[in-house]
C-alpha cells in the first residue's frame, strides 16, 4: 500500500462515515490535519517506472568484462559479490535509512544472490526494479514530508526529550511505514528548529522546506532510465575500488568536472555523495580556493543565480545537473547554500557567494618568499617555495616554445632567484596540492638529487616500470624541508615519498591523502568506463596508496580523516609493498630526528597560535563525536549559544595575537569573514605559522647538524691524538 492509499483509508474514514482510529492516531501523532492530508492525496505526484534499454545492456556486459580481466584488483563475480553489489547498491539509493522499511528489505532479498550472474549477462532489471522501489519510497516520503509541513509549524512540539540520530548510514532500516513516519515527523522538526534559531519566522520555514521538498520531489518524479543505469552501474564498479566509475554518455561529455568547472564556473572537483553534490577539492587559483569559505566536504543544497531571488534546491539532483548549475558566465556570482564539513547535522547550512572566472595558469604557479628567523645561535634565512598543483603547459610545449610554463621549470628558476638572496635552507610547501601531471613530478625530484628512480608503477599483470631522473645536474643540494597535509594527493605524495626515501629532506606536516592509483578511461559502445589499471609505488617498495606519505615530524591538522582521505572510502585499494629499487641515501637523519621532534613540541607547547590551533581541533572533534541532537528548544538553544561563544573565542584569540580588535559579536564576525571573501585579491594575508614552524625545523636541523659534524671532528682529533 503506498502512501496515498493510505491517506485515502485513514483520512476519509470507515464505512460509517466515521474518521478511523488509525486515521486518528497519524493526525495526531504527527500533527497533521485531514485537509492536509487530503492535500497530500491531490497533490500525489506520478512516478512512472524506468526501464534498461538494449544500449545499456551492451554496456553492462562490456564493463563486466573489463572489470574482471583489465581492473588493478583480481575480482571474480560469484555468489558473494553479488552479495555485496546488493548492499553497496542499497546503501548507494538509500545511505541513510530514510526511504526504505525493512519490509521492503524483505521483498528485495530473493534478489541478493542473483545480482552478480545477472549483471554478467547485461540482465539489468533486477537493479531497475529496486531501483523504482526506492524511486517510488522517495515520492512517498516527500509528499508525507509536504503533508506534515501543511498541518502547521506551529502545532510541532519542542519541549520534550526527543533526539534525532544524526548519521544512519550504520542503523537499521525502520521496520514498517509507521516507524519511518515517525523518523520524518523528527527530521522535518530539526529542520524546522535549525531555521528557528537561526532567526528565521514559521512563514518562512514554511515557505523553504515547501521549495526545497517540491524540488526533490519534481527531480524524484522526472527521473530518466539513463539514471538508474548510472546508478546501478557504479555500485557494481565501486566494489573494485572506489576510483573506478560508470560515466553516462551526458557525463562523458563532462568527464574531468575539474577542468569543466574551471573554465567558467568556481574551480572546484565535485562528485555525488547520495542524494547530495560533494566538494572534493579545490582547484589551486580557482575562484573558491581564493573565496577561500568553500571547503572540501561542504555539502551543497541549493544555488542561486545572481539575477535570481529564488535558491534551486538541487538535493536528489544528478551530478552533472547541478555542474552545469553552478557553471556561468565569467564575472558573475554563484551563490551555494552548503552543509558545511564540520556542521553538527544536516540541518545547519551556509551561503557562500563566490565571482565565477577561469582558472589562469599563473594563479596556480609556483611562487617563492624568505622568512627571516632571529634564533640565540643566530639569524637564519629560509626560501620557501608553495606549490599548488603540478602543472605544464602542453600546449606551449608541443608548439615548440622555449620559455613554456611547468612545475619544475618555474621551481628551478625561483631556487636561483632564492640562492642568490642567500639562504640558508629551503622549504617545499605542497600542502593542499592535490597532484597533477605525473612526469613534473618525477622532474622536479630531479632538481635535488643527481640522478635515479623517482617512482615505481606496477600494473594489473604485475609488469613494473620505474620512472627515473636522468639529469644529473641538481639546482639545490642543501638542506631540504617538504610541507605536507591531508590535501597533499597522487604527484605530491610522489615527490614527498621520493624526497623522505632517498633522505633528501625531512617530511613535515600531516598524513597525506593516500591516493596511489592510476585510472585510464575507456569508451563503451554507451559512455565511459574510468578504470583502476596501475598502483604507485615508492622508491623504497612501499605503496603511496590508503596509507599515503607519513611525515616524519606530525603537526596535527583541523582536516577530519575519518571522512577525507583514500581510507576514509569504501573498497579503498589496500597497502602493499614490492621489491625496493637501488636508490642513494643522503643523509640518515636518524640520530637528530628525535631532538627535532623534542624541539618542535616544546617550541609548540609555548606558542599560542598552535594553542588555537589545537583548541580549534579539539573543538571540532568534540563535534564530530556528536551522534545525535536534541529536539528540545532549550536545550538546542544553549548549546548553539555555546558553539558561537566558542567560535567567537578562538577568532578574537587569534586576532588578539595578532594585535587586532576583538569582535563584539559572532555576527560582527562572520560580517567580516564575508566582507574578507568578497574580494579575494585583497585578503588579510596572516602570518603563517605552521610554514614559519617548518623553517624553524630547518634551523634546528642545520645547529644539530654542525653540533654533531663537531663532535665527529673532535672524535677523529683525539683518535689520531691517541
Amino acid at each position: 500500500m503506498n502512501i496515498a492509499e493510505r491517506f485515502r483509508f485513514t483520512a476519509r474514514g470507515d464505512r460509517t462515515g466515521r474518521f478511523s482510529t488509525l486515521g486518528r492516531a497519524i493526525a495526531v501523532a504527527l500533527m497533521v490535519s485531514p485537509l492536509a492530508l487530503q492535500a497530500a492525496i491531490d497533490r500525489e505526484a506520478p512516478y512512472n517506472p524506468v526501464a534498461p534499454t538494449v544500449d545499456q545492456a551492451r554496456a553492462n556486459i562490456l564493463i563486466a568484462r573489463q572489470l574482471q580481466f583489465t581492473h588493478f584488483r583480481d575480482l571474480t563475480i560469484d555468489d558473494e559479490l553479488s552479495s555485496e553489489v546488493f548492499d553497496v547498491y542499497l546503501d548507494y539509493l538509500d545511505g541513510q535509512r530514510v526511504y526504505l522499511t525493512q519490509e521492503d528489505l524483505a521483498t528485495f532479498a530473493p534478489l541478493r544472490q542473483r545480482l552478480g550472474s545477472a549483471l554478467k549477462t547485461g540482465q539489468l532489471q533486477p537493479g531497475f526494479d529496486i531501483y523504482n522501489t526506492v524511486q517510488q519510497r522517495i515520492i512517498e516520503r516527500l509528499e508525507f514530508a509536504l503533508s506534515v509541513i501543511d498541518g502547521g509549524l506551529d502545532q510541532m512540539d519542542f519541549t520534550g526529550n526527543e533526539t534525532l540520530l544524526l548519521d544512519r548510514s550504520d542503523t537499521e532500516w525502520a521496520a514498517n511505514q509507521e516507524e519511518l513516519d515517525a523518523l520524518w515527523v523528527r527530521r522535518i522538526k530539526n529542520a524546522v528548529l535549525a531555521q528557528r534559531l537561526n532567526g528565521k519566522d514559521d512563514d518562512a520555514i514554511e515557505d523553504t522546506l515547501h521549495r526545497r521538498y517540491e524540488s526533490q520531489l519534481n527531480r524524484a518524479s522526472q527521473v530518466r532510465s539513463e539514471d538508474a543505469f548510472q546508478a546501478y552501474m557504479n555500485a557494481f564498479t565501486s566494489i573494485w575500488d572506489p576510483h573506478t566509475s560508470y560515466f553516462s554518455p551526458r557525463t562523458s561529455e563532462n568527464f574531468n568536472i575539474n577542468m569543466s568547472l574551471s573554465l567558467e564556473g568556481i574551480g572546484a572537483v565535485l562528485q555525488s555523495d547520495n542524494e547530495y553534490t560533494k566538494v572534493v577539492r579545490l582547484v589551486p587559483g580557482g575562484p573558491a580556493s581564493r573565496q577561500g569559505q568553500l571547503q572540501p566536504a561542504d555539502r551543497i543544497v541549493s544555488v542561486t543565480q545572481e539575477d535570481q531571488d529564488t535558491p534551486i534546491n538541487v538535493i536528489g539532483w544528478r551530478l552533472d545537473e547541478v555542474v552545469d548549475l553552478i557553471r556561468g558566465p565569467r564575472e558573475s556570482v554563484v551563490t551555494l547554500e552548503v552543509i558545511p564539513a564540520n556542521a553538527t547535522d544536516e540541518s545547519v547550512t551556509r551561503t557562500i557567494a563566490i565571482k565565477r572566472d577561469q582558472v589562469k595558469l599563473e594563479e596556480q604557479s609556483a611562487s617563492s618568499e624568505v622568512i627571516e628567523l632571529e634564533r640565540d645561535n643566530g639569524n637564519y634565512r629560509i626560501g620557501v617555495v608553495t606549490i599548488p598543483t603540478f602543472y605544464a603547459d602542453f600546449r606551449a610545449m608541443q608548439q615548440g616554445d622555449p620559455n613554456y610554463k611547468s612545475t619544475t621549470r618555474d621551481v628551478r628558476r625561483l631556487i636561483d632567484e632564492l640562492e642568490q638572496q642567500g639562504i640558508d635552507g629551503l622549504v617545499v610547501d605542497l600542502r593542499n596540492n592535490g597532484g597533477g601531471a605525473l612526469h613534473e613530478a618525477n622532474d622536479l625530484v630531479g632538481l635535488f638529487i643527481d640522478e635515479g628512480p623517482t617512482v615505481q608503477i606496477r600494473n594489473a599483470t604485475n609488469e613494473v616500470q620505474v620512472l627515473t631522473d636522468q639529469d644529473p645536474s641538481v639546482a639545490y643540494d642543501g638542506p631540504l624541508v617538504v610541507m605536507v597535509n591531508r590535501m597533499s594527493a597522487s604527484a605530491s605524495e610522489i615527490f614527498a615519498g621520493a624526497i623522505q626515501d632517498y633522505g633528501r629532506g625531512l617530511v613535515v606536516g600531516a598524513q597525506t591523502f593516500g591516493k596511489g592509483t592510476v585510472q585510464a578511461v575507456r569508451p563503451l559502445n554507451h559512455g565511459q568506463l574510468k578504470i583502476t589499471q596501475s598502483k604507485f609505488y615508492r622508491v623504497s617498495g612501499g605503496s603511496t596508496q590508503h596509507k599515503g606519505v607519513m611525515p616524519d615530524i606530525v603537526i596535527p591538522s583541523r582536516v577530519d580523516n575519518t571522512r577525507i582521505g583514500e581510507d576514509a572510502l569504501e573498497h579503498a585499494l589496500p597497502w602493499d609493498q614490492i621489491e625496493a629499487v637501488p636508490h642513494t641515501r643522503y643523509y640518515d637523519f636518524s640520530s637528530i630526528i628525535d631532538q627535532l621532534r623534542d624541539n618542535h613540541d616544546h617550541r609548540f607547547a609555548s606558542n599560542p597560535e598552535f594553542q588555537l590551533l589545537q583548541q580549534e581541533i579539539d573543538f571540532l572533534e568534540e563535534q564530530r563525536q556528536q551522534t545525535s541532537v536534541s529536539l528540545n528548544a532549550d536545550v538546542r538553544q544553549e548549546e548553539q549559544q555555546r558553539i558561537e561563544n566558542t567560535r567567537l573565542a578562538i577568532a578574537n584569540a587569534r586576532r588578539e595575537i595578532r594585535g587586532e580588535v576583538p569582535f563584539a559579536t559572532l555576527e560582527e564576525l562572520e560580517d567580516w569573514q564575508d566582507l574578507q571573501a568578497a574580494d579575494p585579491d585583497n585578503q588579510d594575508e596572516a602570518l603563517d605559522f605552521i610554514v614559519r614552524e617548518g623553517g624553524y625545523i630547518m634551523a634546528d636541523m642545520l645547529e644539530l647538524d654542525r653540533r654533531m659534524a663537531s663532535i665527529e671532528t673532535q672524535r677523529a682529533i683525539a683518535a689520531q691524538a691517541n
